[in-house]
């Protein structure tokens, strides 16, 4: 099955947080005019990214993992040591739901932490995922497409850096470079029988997103 459409492939070299539930058919994220509390107003992302932007450092471990004795017993019991990147997401839940979560990148996996119940709740081998998916526009959403299990559909103002990570990573890991798809409008697993569609359209002042069930 053909679960992308419309899609730009492209290959990243160099480089460039929604807890409201909100109603699948017809999500337009903004910076104001919202209930978010202040601190994930930065993840509503409609504001069209600036190019200096795409030229700021990376610092990767926003979080300072080794301070965080909760995250490092996570790391330890799985016997990952390389942080490559430690930050706060959204991550948006099979009924539509937006769940603070933290994203942990090391050199072999992918973690998703819950922030409240200091617990693991997914570990994702970067051999197992395919590739990649973001619209073409200025938002603050991706994808993580996991053929053998079901996907990640998060968002983070640090898109950039996760995407350019994750890449770097599975290519020095399994020397392939992971594929990223850029499409205004894609497909993915929620769950192991739901499949859902996000969808990107540019209007004043930001970006519409839609997420529809198929």
């Amino acid at each position: 099955m053909n679960r992308f459409k419309a899609q730009r492939q492209v290959q990243i070299g160099e480089p460039e947080n929604p807890d409201d539930q909100q109603e699948e058919s017809g999500m337009r994220l903004r910076s104001s005019d919202t209930n978010a509390s202040e601190d994930l107003e930065p993840f509503m992302g409609v504001k069209v990214r600036r190019k200096a932007s795409l030229r700021r450092e990376y610092k990767g471990d926003y979080l300072d993992v080794p301070s965080c004795p909760f995250l490092m017993k996570i790391l330890q019991k799985q016997g990952d040591k390389q942080v490559l990147f430690a930050d706060k997401v959204l991550k948006f839940t099979s009924s539509g739901k937006m769940k603070r979560r933290i994203i942990m990148i090391t050199d072999f996996a992918i973690y998703i932490v819950d922030p409240d119940a200091d617990r693991l709740k997914r570990r994702i081998a970067l051999a197992a995922v395919d590739k990649m998916c973001l619209s073409e526009l200025s938002d603050n959403f991706f994808a993580i497409i996991i053929p053998t299990e079901y996907d990640l559909l998060m968002a983070s103002t640090r898109k950039t850096e996760i995407v350019t990570v994750l890449v770097e990573a599975t290519k020095s890991a399994s020397d392939y470079e992971l594929e990223v798809v850029f499409s205004n409008g894609f497909e993915y697993n929620a769950s192991a029988d739901l499949v859902k569609e996000v969808q990107f359209e540019e209007v004043e002042g930001g970006v519409k997103t839609r997420i529809v069930t198929k």
